[in-house]
């Protein structure tokens, strides 16, 4: 999978790209990360891509010129390609863990990171399939956001992670639950032991505690996403059982 990231600051994304999974994918051919600065592309003798707003307002917004004359020469490259162009912006669609899968499913997806105010309409009307927002609040610019799509969406990928089963068995991909606590050796550090349930070696009833202990982790961090998790009616059973025991008030 390729990722198309156009950017005035692509120093930003140096140690993200050669740092852990993401190094390893890139190096291994099973990602693909290019970043275009989008000033290169700028017809301005002092490299300017930004001009203040008309109507007033504060602070400046990116013109249209410099980004989309860099939108056209990456198309140049997308030809039979199936290609989503996103603009990260707070008034987008909310990335959650169906965006995610939606967007693994694309052979590019090329990334507007605004600034300043952010960018001339034109560019979102000519441009922009998906504006992605990564939750409700304000950052200087898309380049961190657009880090979290990479890293997100890149988990999907065949062979990036090793383990095709991982994505699934994670949070808010384990059936709409938070992930269940986990635990290594050794089983009894300093008092704190690991249940026991979990060194019998009997894989029914671990499983059946791990899902439990979803359950029971998403009602006490997360409990909005239990109305929309995939419980089944012995799962509802459990947590009404858990709901009216003394352990849930703790």
């Amino acid at each position: 999978m390729k990722f198309n990231i156009l950017t005035i600051f692509p120093e930003m994304f140096t140690s993200f790209l050669s740092s852990s999974l993401m190094e390893k994918g890139i190096d291994k051919g099973i990602l693909d990360v290019e970043l275009y600065n989008f000033r290169d592309y700028t017809l301005d003798k002092h490299k300017k891509v930004d001009d203040a707003p008309f109507g007033g307002g504060a602070g400046m917004l990116i013109g249209p010129q410099s980004v989309i004359d860099c939108f056209s020469d990456i198309r140049e490259k997308q030809h039979g390609k199936k290609v989503l162009s996103i603009y990260m912006s707070p008034a987008g669609r909310l990335l959650d863990q169906a965006l995610v899968k939606e967007l693994s499913g694309y052979d590019e997806l090329n990334i507007l990171c605004g600034h300043y105010e952010g960018v001339d309409q034109r560019i979102i009307d000519s441009e922009i399939d998906m504006e992605v927002s990564v939750g409700d609040y304000i950052l200087t610019g898309g380049e961190l956001p657009s880090m979290i799509v990479v890293d997100a969406v890149s988990r999907y990928v065949p062979s990036f992670l090793g383990n095709g089963e991982s994505p699934e068995n994670e949070s808010f991909s384990y059936h709409g639950l938070l992930e269940y606590p986990q635990y290594t050796r050794p089983s009894d550090f300093r008092g704190m032991k690991v249940p026991e349930v979990l060194l019998s070696g009997h894989h029914k009833n671990i499983e059946e505690y791990q899902r439990q202990q979803a359950i029971i982790k998403t009602f006490k961090n997360r409990p909005d996403l239990l109305e929309k998790a995939d419980l089944s009616g012995k799962d509802r059973e459990f947590l009404e059982n858990y709901l009216s025991s003394d352990e849930s008030r703790c």
